[in-house]
């Protein structure tokens, strides 16, 4: 059987147009290309801030601890003092 085959014959703006499209299919792998850099860069970022308030935490943590075990000693010593005090004697 014969097969019959033309011959593709395009318009010379298709040229310019097919041009344009592979530039702009580069410029978009270029730009997707930095999007990831950028991306990568901003997880280490966020990375490092995380540990930043991860500590931040534990001191703030440390610190409510100490003002709490100052406190309870304070009121210890407090009540120590209002139990040997002479009931029987007014307090004001």
């Amino acid at each position: 059987m014969y097969e019959y085959r033309r011959r593709l014959v395009l318009h010379p703006a298709y040229a310019s147009i097919r041009a344009a499209l592979v530039e702009a299919h580069a410029d978009l792998h270029e730009q997707h290309a930095n999007h990831m850099r950028e991306l990568a860069a901003l997880r280490v970022e966020v990375a490092e801030l995380r540990e930043v308030l991860q500590l931040v935490t534990s001191v703030t943590r440390q610190n409510a601890e100490q003002d709490v075990a100052a406190l309870r000693h304070t009121l210890e010593h407090a009540l120590a003092r209002l139990q040997r005090r002479d009931p029987g004697t007014q307090v004001h």
